[in-house]
C-alpha cells in the first residue's frame, strides 16, 4: 500500500510540473499583467520556479512538507489574482475561472495534507529519517 502514496505524490505533482514551464512564456506573463499582477515579468517566472521546486520535492518525497509549503505559497496568490471569477462579467469566462478557482482550492487542500502528514513511506524523507524518528504507520507496509 505504500506505493499508493508514491502514485498519489506523482499524480498530485504532475500538473504543477507541466504548467511551470509556461510561466516563462511572454503570453503568460502578459496575461498575468492584464489581470493586475504587479511586476509580472519578475513574479510570473519566479512563480514557475517555486511551483516546479515544490512539485519536484513532493514527487520524490524529499523535504515534501517544504515542497507543499511552496505549492501553497504559489497557489494562494494565483488563485485569488488570476481566477477571480466574482469579477468576470462574461458567463462562460466566469464559469472557466470558477472551475480553475475550485481546482486550485482543492489542490490547496492536498498541499495542506502533505504539509501535515509528509511524504510517507517509499520516499527520500522516510529513508533518510533515523529509525527512532520514523513515523509509525497505522497499517503495515506492503
Amino acid at each position: 500500500m505504500k506505493y499508493v502514496l508514491v502514485a498519489s505524490r506523482i499524480l498530485f505533482s504532475v500538473i504543477f510540473l507541466i504548467s511551470a514551464s509556461g510561466h516563462f512564456d511572454p503570453n503568460t506573463i502578459a496575461f498575468a499583467a492584464s489581470k493586475g499582477v504587479p511586476f509580472a515579468s519578475i513574479f510570473v517566472p519566479l512563480s514557475g520556479i517555486i511551483e516546479a521546486a515544490g512539485a519536484l520535492s513532493i514527487m520524490i518525497g524529499y523535504k515534501a512538507r517544504y515542497g507543499a509549503l511552496l505549492i501553497i505559497i504559489f497557489l494562494i496568490p494565483v488563485t485569488l489574482l488570476l481566477h477571480d471569477f466574482w469579477n468576470v462579467a462574461d458567463p462562460m469566462a466566469r464559469n472557466m475561472d470558477m472551475s480553475s478557482f475550485l481546482k486550485n482550492i482543492s489542490m490547496l487542500g492536498g498541499a495542506l495534507f502533505i504539509t501535515y502528514f509528509g511524504s510517507g513511506p517509499a520516499s527520500v524523507d522516510f529513508s533518510l529519517a533515523p529509525k527512532s524518528q520514523a513515523p509509525k504507520l497505522a497499517h503495515p507496509q506492503s
